[in-house]
């Protein structure tokens, strides 16, 4: 009676364990039936807003972070190889229900006795690991082991065994192949052998089953694991899966995995053994893959991803068609400038491009295209990369919003606390300098004080609205860069002031019909989210069009390789710190977008890389390539504004506020005390000549004069930052003199007497370790692109304290 207490008690305890497991980790399993992808495989169509077909949707299974979009059925895939996997993966594959307790306690047996731990996982929780429980990452926790083998479990009550190890057999990772990884039994025998997985031989298959626990070491170690060969084909005759005849035969033909050198002797064993070009292996891959070219891969990709959660998988490869709002024209010409695009070793890009009225995503471009097959990730709607000064023209209209203007003057000199950013050359004018200037030079100082008397609750507040999302307790370091975004975030946040200023949340689809015509999936109207008014908006905009037309490159233009000719263009380049992230983002009437371009791991760029050349160049090429044919147009200006030339250069007003005196402003937001708002006088403001003012500036007609600079430039102070902020003398607005009708490149050197000391002045050949913004007059270096000087510098910014 006792022992039937204890022996209840256990089954109680059980019981309550597992109830215990359910609860914490059972509910919201995937569904194993996405794993019916198999039976769909390049049925669904896909076509642009003019209604042309541009692909066919192919599914995926992923292994890791990698994915196998050329699945195969059965019947493509060798039988040898299929027996072979079997014996030497899962021996009691078709005996067991998913998971093989038999083969578990084998492996905990072998541990404990011979340490030497034996994973004893099915070929079913295999596949449940690779495609099921891939977010997972392979983490040997209790969670996933209950997780797998709950879903193995139900796997085999929905598919037979023959679906299940064609799933494995297509989603296995089989070893390094350069560029991309070798997924699937296609890869694998195109990578070893140069062959179609369905004529591998007996002889190959067993090579490749016997490599698959540890592919990339077995592969380069031929001679040592060649004897695995034989126990495999010894086990296969005793599982009845082959002759011994036929064993025999296998293990005297000879092989010749790509890259080694081998010679064979007539009984099988191995004569000499060499691995001579090891990189075959991903030339092989890339000779079978590189041949499709992949066309509009990451918008397709990117289609996938949004509908999947809409509609399911059996809907989105069942067979119908998908209509999106893609431009095969942008797309296409995005991926030329993809292919061209000059960068520098290592880097990478992505790139997107928005329609401004609905927000339909016109074109996406995720990667460095080359020949290969294109990698998986797609920077253009996945990474988060730090956006370096293309965030200042968001701050910049926000104060705009606030009633703010252009010719508004800010105090262009170190602030005070512990927070010390610095302008891109560790030196400061002790001026105030207009709005304009500030953004045209992408000076830090200005912008800081700015985001000061703005408040970085209201700035954050401000690019929620703009479907972007702020670092925690990022501080003022937000308002110069520290902003994380994709390129498709960035592009849908500057589309805002080429529309009026409503924000439309991307989208790709527009509708989907399942295969007998039947609308499944439309997407509602896009709906606007008003984040600034009209008159903001092309207050904004008017900003964004001086940053490509108000210098010349020669006077220091951060933007000027954005043009195009004929076409209204308004942009903004962005560095981040170490130069690790270079950005344009930009506008035309009908096209935003924004390119970055960066390594995919992290990590500094050379020295001379520079975002007016780089990423500038690739944003111009796909939206030039985009407008291509079509008829020019302008952006539509709202009623009351009107323009003024102030400083030589032609500025959008508020009606009202044309004439109006600028503000002088530091960033304190009083209006009273030392550091209070003042008023300074005009500067020589005159109307508009044209009747009918556009907001059109350029460098022959309307170029700026530089803001005023000291009268005796003195050597910048060599002595740190003391740890009491020395009290900065406050400069009088109305002491600025007439500016030099020929510009000038932006001022270098700091005023007599400055405000406040400077850190110890670098190296000027040095490339700043400091958070960089974007520089206005970098030193030229024989190795920039093109040959030609480069003209987009670097913002220093210090690290927050």
């Amino acid at each position: 009676m006792r022992a039937l207490n204890i022996l209840g008690g256990a089954l109680l305890a059980a019981a309550v364990g597992a109830g215990g497991l359910w609860a914490a980790w059972g509910r919201d399993l995937p569904s194993v039936s996405d794993l019916d992808v198999l039976e769909f495989s390049g049925q669904t169509r896909v076509y642009d807003r003019a209604g042309t077909l541009v692909g066919t949707l192919t599914p995926s299974l992923s292994s890791g972070g990698s994915v196998n979009r050329d699945l195969l059925k059965a019947g493509e895939i060798s039988p040898w190889l299929q027996k072979a996997v079997v014996t030497s993966e899962d021996r009691r594959f078709y005996q067991h229900g998913g998971v093989d307790v038999i083969g578990i306690a084998r492996g905990l047996i072998k541990g404990v006795l011979q340490n030497d731990l034996e994973g004893g996982s099915s070929i079913t929780q295999q596949v449940v690991k690779n495609t099921l429980l891939a977010d997972l990452h392979g983490a040997r926790t209790p969670e996933r082991k209950f997780k797998e083998a709950v879903l193995a479990y139900q796997l085999e009550r929905n598919f037979d065994k023959k679906q299940i190890l064609n799933a494995y057999l297509n989603v296995i990772y089989w070893g390094d192949g350069g560029s991309s990884d070798i997924i699937g039994a296609g890869g694998a025998a195109h990578a070893y052998f140069g062959k179609d997985a369905r004529a591998l031989n007996l002889a190959e298959s067993v090579y490749l089953a016997t490599i698959i626990p540890a592919p990339n070491r077995r592969y380069k170690e031929f001679k040592s694991y060649r004897p695995l060969m034989k126990s495999l084909l010894t086990r296969m005759v005793e599982d009845g899966q082959v002759t011994q005849a036929e064993a025999d035969a296998a293990w005297k033909t000879p092989i010749y995995p790509a890259g080694w050198r081998l010679g064979w002797n007539a009984d099988g064993t191995l004569r000499s053994a060499n691995l001579e070009r090891p990189d075959r292996l991903g030339e092989n891959l890339q000779r079978t893959e590189g041949a499709r070219r992949y066309p509009n891969f990451y918008y397709l990709q990117a289609v996938e991803k949004e509908l999947l959660p809409l509609i399911g998988r059996k809907a989105l490869y069942g067979g119908g068609k998908i209509y999106t709002g893609m431009s095969a024209q942008a797309q296409s010409a995005a991926e030329e400038a993809s292919r061209g695009a000059r960068l520098p070793d290592g880097a990478t890009l992505g790139a997107a491009l928005v329609r401004p009225d609905s927000g339909e995503v016109l074109a996406l471009v995720g990667q460095k295209l080359t020949d290969a097959r294109p990698s998986d990730w797609n920077n253009a709607t996945q990474a988060r990369r730090q956006v370096g000064s293309s965030v200042k023209p968001l701050l910049y209209a926000l104060a705009l919003e606030k009633g703010w203007k252009q010719s508004d003057t800010v105090l262009d000199a170190p602030i005070r606390g512990d927070y010390q950013p610095m302008n891109y050359n560790r030196r400061w004018t002790g001026r105030y300098v207009t709005l304009r200037y500030s953004l045209d030079h992408s000076l830090n100082l200005p912008t800081v004080r700015i985001g000061q008397e703005l408040g970085i609750p209201t700035f954050e507040a401000k690019l929620r609205d703009l479907g972007l999302t702020p670092p925690a307790n990022a501080g003022l370091s937000l308002t110069i860069g520290t902003l994380e975004a994709s390129p498709l975030q960035m592009a849908s946040a500057y589309a805002t002031f080429a529309n009026g200023g409503l924000y439309y949340a991307p989208t790709l689809v527009r509708k989907v019909e399942d295969a007998r015509g039947k609308v499944i999936y439309t997407r509602a109207a896009p709906t606007p989210k008003r984040v600034w008014d009209a008159r903001t908006a092309w207050l904004g905009l008017d900003m964004l069009r001086g940053v490509v037309n108000d210098l010349s490159a020669s006077q220091g233009g951060l933007a000027t390789r954005a043009l195009i000719p004929g076409w209204p263009v308004g942009g903004k380049t962005g560095t981040t710190n170490d130069v690790k992230d270079l950005w344009f983002a930009g506008v035309t009437p009908t096209v935003a977008g924004a390119v970055w371009v960066g390594k995919q791991e992290g990590g500094a760029l050379p020295g001379w890389a520079y975002s007016g050349e780089i990423p500038t160049p690739i944003w111009q090429q796909a939206v030039a390539g985009t407008l291509a044919g079509q008829p020019e147009t302008d952006f539509r200006q709202p009623d009351g504004v009107t323009y003024r030339v102030v400083r030589n250069v032609n500025m959008a007003f508020r009606t009202e506020d044309a004439d109006n005196e600028p503000v002088a402003r530091d960033g304190s937001g009083s209006t009273t005390g030392f550091f209070g708002r003042r008023r300074q006088p005009a500067p020589t403001v005159q109307p508009s000549p044209d009747p009918t003012p556009t907001p059109a500036v350029t460098e022959e007609t309307a170029a700026p004069a530089p803001e005023p600079t000291a009268p005796t430039p003195e050597p910048v102070p060599v002595d740190p930052v003391p740890a009491t902020p020395v009290t900065p003398e406050t400069p009088d607005p109305a002491a600025e003199p007439t500016p030099d009708p020929t510009p000038t490149p932006a001022p270098d050197v700091p005023v007599q007497n400055p405000p406040e000391p400077l850190p110890t002045e670098p190296d000027p050949n040095a490339i700043p370790d400091q958070n960089p913004g974007d520089q206005a007059e970098p030193l030229p270096d024989p190795t920039t692109l093109d040959g030609q000087d480069t003209t987009d510098p670097i913002n220093e910014i210090p690290p927050v304290n």
